[in-house]
């Protein structure tokens, strides 16, 4: 929801972790907006980080931080599993809050935290980097614009390998161990795929009413599998797979992966050639039309690839959205969605029967998962 407007956003970052930088370069290239504070129970990488960002104080409890009246908004990039705690937290203190994605452990805890935004007038918005990554708004707009006409097919591909990228050789391992644990209700479908989830819904502005699903376990996190989904209009399915390649190395700034979307429709069809990785060299975005004597190849390369873009992008969004008092994506009731397709993935693994994402309460756990 949109909030009060503020001229100048004065940021609080609670958690300094492995992918903080990524989330606050926008805060810090934003011209109306002030990192102030960074929160971390490691007190080095609180100092670290402040050093790196210009704030001014360190806290090492997230309660004096936000007992700090010099603080607007906070950015939330703490494990998932605190993630409920800490929103609650925040917004019962007066905060807008931006927290990483996926939202929480559960259906339920998610729509605590978007009813008590509501109740309080705070915006609560949850970090997607891939809603504000260049090649896939491009597509979007296409899509919205027409260029395929009416979509009847999306298809999600990603790929998980090696890279030797920098971004990967220097991450704390110790950030990770939470994901591996019954701290988190699933591995790589949970933790990552939100980020195709998002799109699956976003792309195309439908809601999914059924999913079908084959799921398997590698290296405990990886989770290789075939997805189908129904949508609101029987007209456009879509399908998303996942692939697990430890042996293949793929070029990457990031980490080893990468995704490819195809989106197909009555009169042609959209490709996004890259996300995470540089995997392929292709045009980023790629449109055919093939209606009547319009039959045409457009690579679309004047766009922004660096995946990076999509969480700088991102931040700014956010800081744009508190000073004009506009929503701000994405939404928690989007992000509900979102998590309820993730879980519907699982289910219908489990049951071998389609599932219905939004009959879902609660989390659903994988079998044998944490189970180690």
């Amino acid at each position: 929801m949109a909030g009060p407007t503020l001229e100048t956003v004065r940021l609080g970052v609670i958690g300094a972790g492995n992918i903080s930088d990524l989330n606050v370069r926008g805060y810090l290239s934003h011209p109306h907006c002030r990192v102030e504070a960074v929160c971390d129970v490691d007190a080095a990488a609180g100092r670290d980080a402040a050093s790196r960002w210009g704030a001014s104080r360190v806290y090492t409890e997230l309660d004096a931080l936000l007992a700090d009246n010099g603080i607007d908004a906070v950015e939330i990039l703490t494990p998932t599993h605190l993630h409920h705690e800490h929103v609650l937290a925040a917004l019962r203190a007066g905060k807008h809050v931006s927290v990483q994605k996926p939202v929480t452990n559960s259906i339920d805890q998610a729509r605590e935290l978007a009813a008590l935004a509501e109740e309080t007038g705070l915006v609560l918005r949850i970090s997607e980097c891939f809603l504000h990554y260049p090649p896939l708004e491009r597509a979007r707009r296409l899509i919205e614009e027409g260029a395929i006409g009416t979509p009847t097919g999306l298809r999600i591909r990603t790929v998980v390998g090696q890279t030797d990228s920098a971004f990967q050789a220097n991450l704390r391992p110790e950030g990770y161990g939470w994901r591996l644990d019954d701290r988190s209700p699933g591995g790589h479908l949970f933790d990552d795929m939100v980020h195709k989830y998002a799109m699956a819904l976003w792309l195309v502005g439908q809601d999914v009413t059924s999913v079908q699903a084959v799921v398997r376990r590698r290296d405990l996190f990886f989770e290789p599998c075939a997805v189908i989904f129904e949508y609101e209009d029987p007209g456009l399915l879509g399908v998303m797979e996942v692939h697990y390649a430890p042996a293949m190395w793929l070029r990457s700034s990031y980490y080893g992966a990468d995704e490819f979307f195809e989106i197909q429709g009555d009169e042609g069809f959209l490709w996004v050639t890259r996300a995470t990785g540089e995997l392929l060299d292709l045009a980023p975005v790629v449109l055919y039309r093939g209606k009547d004597n319009d039959r045409s190849v457009t690579e679309f390369t004047d766009v922004d690839t660096d995946w990076a873009s999509g969480f700088e992008r991102s931040s700014a969004h956010f800081v744009d959205a508190l000073r004009h008092g506009t929503p701000a994506a994405m939404s928690a009731a989007d992000a509900v969605k979102v998590l309820q397709l993730c879980f519907a993935v699982y289910q219908a693994s489990d049951t071998r029967r389609p599932v219905d994402p939004r009959t879902i309460t609660g989390s659903v756990t994988p079998s044998g998962w944490a189970q180690w």
